[in-house]
């Protein structure tokens, strides 16, 4: 009997998550279904109770909801608890399994896919919503000096807070990053959705940097900031949205695909 799975997002119909699972599916000989549900905005619960009634074993869960699916949870991981949300449900004996699968994408990506180790660098997180949130634990645990910058200051801060018990992370706003050099620019805030860019100071990225815009699909105005500014690699995050996916894929199934010819398939495709 073929298992039903789904991503759950408003807006979602974008999504390549369905593609990218069905290939996954094909190249591990899994009998399963995918397919996006977009959840009016004040009914993820009722969405989630829907699928679940239908037997449905799983989805992931994109924005604005990885928040409500956190609160929506029975159980859930480390890292999902670490990032206060959630991206991969899966229904099974009755309770919600929660985890959060970005931050492992986002550095298998980075350092596997790239070949940059984040192994003392200096490393520079743009925002601190969710995007942020679900990365900045896996990102500290790679061993970086890490800087989390947020056009409210506040935000960024608070966030560092969370995790200065275990280390050097410290919160700022953008014009407190003058004068400062990073090996590695991530952004994680929805400014490439509206064409927009975050307030950043010129002269940020050090010799050899990678700029990594979370978003992939077209180049954004940080992508674009980027190349100007003479860093030495400019990538979306379309292998990070495969990797995440690969993860998930893992969570649910017990088996773990290879990425890199779904990425290569993805890649010759835009």
């Amino acid at each position: 009997m073929t298992d039903r799975y789904a991503v759950i997002g408003n807006p979602v119909a974008h999504s390549k998550s369905p593609h990218i699972h069905t290939l996954f599916a094909r190249q591990t000989g899994q009998d399963i279904h995918y397919e996006a549900i977009e959840s009016p905005l004040d009914g993820f619960a009722a969405t989630i109770a829907r699928l679940r009634e239908a037997g449905y074993k799983g989805c992931n869960v994109t924005v604005p909801f990885k928040f409500d699916a956190f609160r929506l949870c029975d159980r859930t991981t480390g890292r999902a608890r670490a990032a206060q949300a959630v991206n991969t449900l899966l229904f099974q004996d009755g309770e919600i399994l929660g985890d959060n699968t970005d931050g492992a994408g986002l550095l298998a990506d980075i350092e596997n896919n790239l070949g940059c180790a984040l192994l003392f660098k200096q490393v520079l997180l743009l925002g601190a919503g969710g995007a942020a949130h679900g990365v900045v634990w896996p990102l500290f645990n790679a061993g970086p000096t890490l800087t989390i910058a947020n056009r409210t200051a506040e935000k960024a801060r608070q966030l560092a807070e969370e995790f200065s018990g275990y280390g050097t992370v410290t919160g700022c706003g953008y014009d407190a990053l003058a004068g400062r050099r990073f090996d590695v620019v991530i952004n994680a805030t929805a400014s490439g959705l509206s064409d927009e860019m975050p307030a950043l100071p010129e002269g940020i990225f050090a010799s050899g940097a990678l700029a990594y815009d979370m978003m992939y699909g077209r180049e954004t105005p940080f992508m674009k900031f980027a190349r100007e500014q003479g860093a030495a690699r400019v990538a979306d995050g379309l292998g990070m949205l495969v990797e995440q996916a690969a993860e998930a894929f893992f969570k649910w199934r017990e088996i773990r695909p290879d990425t890199h010819p779904v990425l290569a398939a993805l890649r010759g495709a835009t």
